[in-house]
């Protein structure tokens, strides 16, 4: 059985490499064979190390990272300076054959939700078309609400399920935005709202807990 999931952000540099890694890392140690993917690098390839050390080298780095650009912008312009386009069929099907070999695959998105991938095709319109429920990181700070709120509209316009929100504290401060949109948020969502202090580990947390139950059981809901 294959759980493959989709972590997404409502911006770039909101620490979605972060909790992939982490949410990896968390699974192996409970005796469950994932590993992370991120499709398309632009600029460094930090993010696919970071994710090829989360899970342990279990396959190298072009089969986790398969499309790399120089530039750091967004991949529809990276291609275009490149002069190679972004290969979504074959990212599509490069990414359902490494959720085929492992039990469990968290696919690190580019950027945000609607990031251009081409000139027609967003990320979004990659997500949909592989069909994979989807965790969603937010950074934890004032309009955190307004975008996490179009975020997961958008996400359920693809017919995309949200099984989960990761609000992720970026700084040691705490104002009263941080403070209170947990608590809004868990009024206004149905999936389940966490937070996270960038530093802090994921293997005690909900959203292992509902992933590792997903996977026992068949999928979300299952």
């Amino acid at each position: 059985m294959s759980l493959p999931l989709i972590v997404t952000g409502t911006d770039t540099g909101v620490g979605k490499t972060y909790l992939t890694c982490e949410l990896v890392r968390s699974l192996r140690k409970e005796g469950v064979d994932a590993v992370g993917y991120k499709p398309v690098c632009c600029g460094d390839r930090n993010d696919a190390e970071l994710l090829l050390e989360a899970c342990e080298n279990e396959e190298p780095i072009e089969a986790i990272n398969p499309v790399w650009y120089q530039a750091p912008v967004t991949p529809s312009v990276a291609a275009e300076l490149e002069s190679k386009p972004v290969p979504l069929e074959d990212i599509r099907s490069h990414a359902e054959s490494m959720a085929e070999r492992h039990e469990v695959l968290v696919m690190e998105g580019v950027g945000g939700w609607e990031v251009p991938m081409n000139g027609r095709d967003t990320f979004a319109d990659m997500a949909e078309a592989l069909g994979w429920p989807v965790v969603m990181v937010v950074a934890n700070r004032l309009g955190a609400l307004n975008h996490t709120l179009l975020t997961e509209h958008a996400i359920r316009d693809r017919g995309l399920p949200l099984v989960g929100v990761i609000l992720n504290h970026l700084t040691e401060d705490h104002d009263i935005a941080m403070t209170t949109n947990r608590v809004v948020l868990e009024e206004l969502l149905a999936a389940p709202v966490s937070c996270l202090e960038n530093g802090d580990g994921l293997a005690d947390s909900a959203l292992v807990q509902e992933v590792l139950e997903a996977f026992r059981n068949g999928g979300f809901g299952g």
